[in-house]
């Protein structure tokens, strides 16, 4: 068996996790009068620059350059193709009468597995529309390719053969160990876990709040008797204002190049009440993503 190899469930290198002073310029910002709306791009640094008059709080940025990445992922459905955030470039907002943020900016992701990072950054632009502090923002995002359409099935398709030939996934537990260790062998058990969770950390983030993936804390049900693969899991969500851990049982079905179906089903550690969601790449989500 080859080493394992680390992949630290944190945010990636160079992504400042927003304090809770950025948080709060967020949501003033989002509550603010009726038809504030930030500057636009002109000499200088681009709008979303610390320290540009009337620019939004890059707080508020990246939130909205996550929340589009995780609808992004989800909608793709591709393992091989997950991307995370690099750097937001510029950015502006806007709020209407009935206090609606929207966020219209353009930032830089890079493929998510470290293994295979190969430097490249995908350009992106997207609109996200924040509604009354509730979770579930409206997104339209259109990414630059980071690979070829076939390169990226093939590597897909690759996965999926690897998956299918785990016998006995249910003994994986703890993934990344406590050491933040993943064996190479469960790294498609890691990589679906990441696929499916995108959809809960979109459909669980507002203007304030955010979410990352810490642990893939236990595999309940791993079937693969038909084509596609049956996978259902319990993570650990780290809430980023509250720091509460959060446990998620999620459950994926997934087959290369066709739509992704989750369900989730979370606890909330703070309010003693739980939520759930359903979805598939195919169904409600508000918009496609052109660029897959």
């Amino acid at each position: 068996m080859p080493p394992a190899v680390s992949t630290p469930p944190a945010p990636r290198p160079g992504v400042p996790r927003p304090s809770a002073l950025l948080l709060a310029l967020a949501l003033a910002l989002c509550l603010a009068v009726p038809g504030l709306q930030a500057a636009g791009p002109g000499p200088g640094p681009g709008p979303g620059s610390p320290g540009v008059p009337g620019a939004p709080p890059p707080g508020l940025l990246r939130q909205a350059a996550r929340a589009a990445l995780h609808f992004l992922n989800f909608r793709a459905g591709s393992p091989s193709g997950l991307r995370v955030l690099a750097a937001v470039l510029r950015g502006r907002a806007a709020v209407d009468a009935r206090r609606t943020c929207r966020v219209d900016l353009e930032f830089t992701a890079e493929r998510y597995d470290p293994e295979v990072a190969d430097g490249r950054l995908g350009r992106c632009s997207a609109r996200v529309v924040f509604r009354h502090q509730k979770p579930r923002p409206a997104v339209n995002v259109t990414c630059t390719r980071f690979m070829e359409t076939s390169r990226s099935r093939r590597e897909d398709f690759l996965l999926y053969k690897r998956a299918k030939r785990l016998r006995a996934p249910l003994g994986a537990t703890s993934i990344p160990n406590s050491h933040g260790w993943i064996d190479p062998s469960l790294r498609p058990i890691w990589d679906l876990a990441f696929l499916g969770s995108s959809y809960v950390l979109w459909e669980r983030t507002t203007q304030t709040l955010h979410y990352y993936m810490a642990q893939l804390s236990s595999v309940n049900q791993w079937k693969t008797n038909e084509d596609a693969i049956d996978f259902d899991y319990m993570v650990l969500l780290h809430e980023f204002s509250t720091q509460e851990i959060i446990p998620c049982r999620i459950h994926l079905v997934w087959y290369p190049g066709k739509p992704l179906k989750v369900k989730y089903h979370c606890q909330e550690l703070h309010t003693a009440q739980e939520g759930s969601g359903t979805e598939e790449g195919s169904a409600v989500a508000p918009t496609q993503p052109n660029n897959f």
